[in-house]
């Protein structure tokens, strides 16, 4: 699948990926009202990835549901919405709006968003918080509920389970670190909220670290992210525990890196003799 906030609305990239070709992809993150993002500058390089805070710029979910939403319900892959929210109300209004649109089989619940109730904390960096926003979109949204963690907390599976006891069908990890980049010669932040989120390559062997620590800590599926670029990366997630990975960063440097990976994934199935991916997933040696 491809990462949210890195392949649009999917439509971008048609151009240079047979979507359907994709087990399914996240849409950006929608929000239920139209948000402008942070000011500029709201990226910057860095030798491994990138830094973002483009602050979940988004028209609202209602305009997704009337102008999005119909060019993408007859793909034949599935279409995953990121949904953020600034409080719980949020996140419910949003996840009601889009239980309501047949094609769309699941959302991802980003908690890793500022609660702008409880003095800018995140909801994902504590369980009981975390526990709470799931649970109240658990009660209202009946479909597949994937819930994204973020890794900039001390103990990820304590937080993992957290949202698995509260409903979550599945979870997503990781979101990106947070880092900053500074100007010397200005000696002023690039970016314009000092601090963004640390995305690409360099965040690999953290992410596959996390992933293989929550894949033997819940039940549940794994979704597994952070710095996958090449298909032999997307394997080692795979072994490591996660039971489908999310492409994200390298859609910026390489936008057919996902077609790809596809097929890097089925050619190492048939050099391995291997039936089905089934067959790999959580299969590291010890």
């Amino acid at each position: 699948m491809t990462a949210s906030g890195t392949f649009g609305y999917g439509l971008e990239f048609a151009d240079f990926v047979d979507l359907e070709k994709l087990g399914g992809f996240v849409v950006k993150g929608t929000t239920l009202k139209a948000r402008e993002g942070n000011p500029y500058p709201r990226s910057a390089e860095t030798p491994m990835g990138m830094l973002n805070a483009v602050g979940l710029q988004n028209k609202g979910v209602d305009y997704f549901a009337e102008n999005i939403y119909p060019k993408l319900k007859d793909l034949n892959t599935n279409v995953i919405v990121n949904v953020s929210g600034a409080c719980i109300e949020d996140y419910v209004a949003t996840a009601e709006k889009v239980a309501a649109l047949d094609a769309i089989p699941g959302i991802e619940l980003n908690i890793s968003c500022p609660n702008v109730k409880q003095g800018g904390m995140a909801f994902g960096v504590q369980p009981a918080s975390a526990a709470e926003v799931v649970s109240a979109v658990r009660k209202v949204y009946p479909k597949t509920l994937i819930v994204k963690l973020s890794p900039n907390v001390t103990d990820i599976t304590e937080i993992a389970r957290a949202v698995e006891g509260a409903g979550a069908d599945s979870v997503s990890l990781i979101n990106t670190l947070l880092g900053m980049a500074i100007d010397s010669e200005k000696r002023r932040p690039i970016l314009s909220t000092v601090t963004g989120g640390m995305s690409g390559p360099a965040v690999k062997p953290i992410a596959l670290r996390m992933v293989w620590q929550v894949a033997n800590a819940v039940k549940i599926p794994v979704v597994g992210m952070g710095g996958i670029t090449t298909g032999k990366d997307a394997i080692e997630f795979l072994l490591a525990g996660a039971s489908a990975i999310e492409v994200g960063t390298a859609n910026f440097m390489n936008p057919a890196v996902t077609g790809e990976i596809v097929d890097y994934i089925e050619d190492y199935l048939k050099r391995h003799n291997f039936s089905s991916v089934d067959e790999i997933i959580g299969g590291l040696q010890l």
